[in-house]
């Protein structure tokens, strides 16, 4: 009788596997290196700027700077030294009010266009000139009409939201079978109800593929506007700390937005399995 590990913890521990060679030959890496410094310019000198490391921060330094971070994750310390934690936030914040905007306009929108092909018709010009310019291409607009960096930043969420989940809600709108339809017209179901009872579970799957791919485009969009607009955020947070030349709170930082952004995805892959079983 032979006995075999489960597939899915096969995976795990070949994942722990590599993650532990990978860690390791770093640390042995840096430890070959010798930890030397790099050389700082005459105005670096002047401004009492330390010198930055040759290399990375091995990962035993980035396991402490964790530690210390996320034991105390909420401090305020002045407007430049927050937690991580509340910087997170911040960006939290920013990403889900622009992205349940995005989602109550692009859904609407997506079911009009995918039931009505006169719409389609009318609409589909404007959607494939807008769709492929940059989230960050608005930024300077959005700063000069709107004339606050919060604002401009949730509205960068929000044009980066709105097209995955207007495309993919259209689609799944228009490939609901027919005779679904039919059928609801033979009981004299108005459009609303059509809608709400047949339409939209049958789209419900493709409409949070949609979704889940909005929120971490999203994810991404926000570190890089925060780096433009400064003050609070993840993103100010790394660049902040790359202006204090910490590589090691940049990396831990930088593993922070890659956890939170596999938590995020996490949540809206679960919803869409719930909703796919209900089929």
């Amino acid at each position: 009788m032979t006995w075999t590990l489960p597939p899915r913890l096969r995976a795990a521990l070949l994942s722990v596997l590599i993650l532990a060679v990978g860690l390791t030959a770093w640390e042995l890496s840096v430890t070959a290196r010798g930890g030397a410094t790099g050389e700082l310019t005459e105005y670096e000198i002047l401004m009492g700027m330390a010198a930055p490391k040759a290399g990375l921060p091995a990962p035993s330094e980035v396991a402490a700077k964790a530690w210390a971070e996320l034991s105390d994750p909420f401090y305020v310390r002045g407007s430049n030294d927050m937690g991580i934690g509340i910087q997170i936030g911040y960006s939290l914040q920013r990403v889900l009010t622009g992205y349940f905007l995005a989602a109550a306009l692009a859904i609407p929108l997506g079911f009009l266009i995918g039931m009505s092909p006169l719409m389609h018709r009318a609409l589909d010009p404007f959607i494939q000139v807008l769709r492929p310019i940059s989230p960050l291409a608005w930024m300077p607009l959005a700063l000069f009409v709107i004339r606050d960096s919060q604002a401009s930043a949730i509205f960068v969420i929000f044009i980066c939201s709105i097209w995955p989940m207007l495309i993919n809600t259209a689609f799944g709108v228009a490939g609901v079978r027919k005779d679904w339809i039919n059928v609801a017209r033979t009981h004299e179901l108005g459009a609303l109800r059509t809608a709400f009872t047949v339409i939209l579970p049958a789209a419900a799957p493709t409409i949070l593929t949609g979704m889940r791919i909005s929120i971490g485009i999203a994810w991404l969009v926000i570190v890089a506007a925060e780096m433009l607009v400064g003050g609070t955020g993840i993103g100010y947070y790394v660049w902040n700390e790359w202006n204090n030349l910490d590589l090691t709170s940049v990396i831990f930082s930088i593993l922070m937005i890659g956890v939170v952004g596999m938590l995020l995805d996490a949540a809206f892959a679960r919803v869409q399995r719930a909703v796919q079983f209900a089929e």
